[in-house]
């Protein structure tokens, strides 16, 4: 387990609606008046880029745009984006209590973001018009539903006495808590543990439980090891196998690019990994791959796991050319796949694309991109660029499976079953003389 990535990436929300209202300011409805369909298509992209405006204006803290969007439309109040952010939730979270007080003067309701306001301010204000705190019921609100059940926990849910601090270490930092090395039964795990001034939040408790959901059904080789959770006291807290090797990204800042018999076998870790997740019929979505959230198994870097699940997603797929209706720029945007960037719909093939830009940088010893801020270089991206390959010389066959997993169509892009066939037979065909470098002088 590890901890978030860069501040820069941890700021993606704020960018994403920035850059959702600037593709919907770019785009103007025209009507054909001929076809009903046409016009329906229309009506259809008017309303979701009006979504993503009043979004952009809540955010942005401009509440003569926002009063003036909803005048012209009442029911944008109301308007969700694919992550189901709302307006209110977007000026509750930054602490914009004008542009919230017009909002809830326009209807919008406080229940669903009272809690996950982190203003102590927006928090009275969201219940003094009816927002109710986790866990209460009222008389003129149906209460929200409570966040999912968890399977049956008798054989993962772990007693908080049984965990000894007394020589842990932190080990990551994210948004809502702290990773640190600790014991259990006397063995060394890793713990992702829920701030106590979050432990209520609404949102936060439902991320937790979204994550224990999905953790408590993966079993495989090359994806953290899931061992129990706190959630019956608080603080809440996650633990996972404790992996002595550290980060990937850790890793190639110390020891730069990698020789090609490393290369190609943590990509096949990853690629192994990632192929358990994306097993049909329940598709998992890692929606976050980067080197920070691959982990080494030991200190001799011999062997990789997948990890950091707080952004997957899980999905029931009914055929294998499903594509998911998500959007939002979800995960880091050095590593984010164009049509995450473009809040277009997506599928599993956004992991792929994510694993070309890692596989990029284990090839190069730098990360992609390195020399653009992480939101100029996924725009930079979007637009159709890819990262250069500086060195002279190359095994021919990594590039082109690099270029076809990052392709710009992701129907184009190689699923990670065919990756690992492709990988193995690479490995095959390694020539000895390359034990050194990837690269010829």
């Amino acid at each position: 387990m590890s901890g978030k990535g860069e501040n820069s990436d941890e700021s993606s929300g704020s960018e994403s609606l920035a850059a959702a209202a600037a593709a919907a300011s770019s785009t103007l409805t025209e009507a054909s008046g001929n076809s009903t369909g046409v016009v329906e298509k229309q009506k259809e992209k008017s309303r979701v880029n009006r979504t993503s405006l009043i979004l952009w204006h809540a955010h942005q803290n401009d509440v003569n745009a926002v009063r003036k969007l909803l005048e012209e439309d009442k029911s944008l109040v109301h308007a969700r984006d694919y992550d189901n952010r709302t307006p209110l939730h977007v000026a509750s979270l930054h602490g914009w209590t004008d542009v919230a007080k017009c909002l809830l003067d326009h209807g919008a309701d406080p229940l669903a973001d009272a809690e996950g306001a982190k203003k102590h301010g927006m928090i009275e204000m969201l219940k003094s018009y009816g927002g109710l705190s986790y866990g209460q019921t009222g008389s003129h609100f149906d209460s929200k539903p409570v966040p999912p059940p968890l399977p049956n926990k008798c054989d993962w849910e772990i007693d908080p006495s049984e965990l000894d601090f007394s020589s842990s270490s932190i080990i990551g930092k994210g948004s809502f808590g702290e990773i640190l090395k600790a014991c259990w039964r006397g063995t060394p795990v890793a713990i992702k543990r829920i701030l106590p001034s979050l432990s209520d939040d609404r949102l936060v408790i439902q991320d937790f439980r979204h994550e224990v959901n999905l953790l408590v059904k993966l079993r495989h080789p090359n994806i953290v090891q899931f061992l129990g959770a706190v959630t019956e006291k608080k603080p809440l807290m996650l633990i996972t196998e404790y992996l002595r090797g550290g980060d990937l990204h850790q890793h190639l800042k110390e020891k730069g690019a990698l020789s090609p018999s490393t290369a190609i076998n943590f990509a096949l870790d990853i690629a192994r990994g990632m192929t358990y997740l994306h097993n049909e019929p329940n598709v998992i979505i890692h929606r976050d791959l980067k080197p920070r959230n691959v982990l080494l198994v030991n200190t001799n870097a011999d062997h990789l796991k997948v990890g950091d699940f707080g952004l997957s997603k899980l999905i029931k797929v009914q055929n294998s050319h499903d594509v998911y209706k998500m959007t939002g720029e979800t995960g880091s945007y050095r590593y984010m796949a164009p049509e995450v960037f473009k809040h277009r719909k997506y599928d599993k093939k956004v992991d792929v694309f994510s694993f070309a830009m890692i596989l990029f940088e284990m090839l190069e010893g730098n990360p992609p991109l390195a020399n653009y801020e992480p939101y100029e270089a996924a725009k930079y991206v979007a637009e159709g660029q890819r990262p250069t390959f500086r060195a002279k010389g190359y095994l021919p066959e990594l590039r082109e499976l690099t270029d076809q997993c990052w392709a710009a169509d992701m129907n184009k892009r190689p699923s990670f079953l065919e990756i690992l066939k492709r990988l193995e037979k690479i490995k095959e065909n390694l020539p000895s003389d390359h034990h050194w470098s990837i690269f010829n002088s």
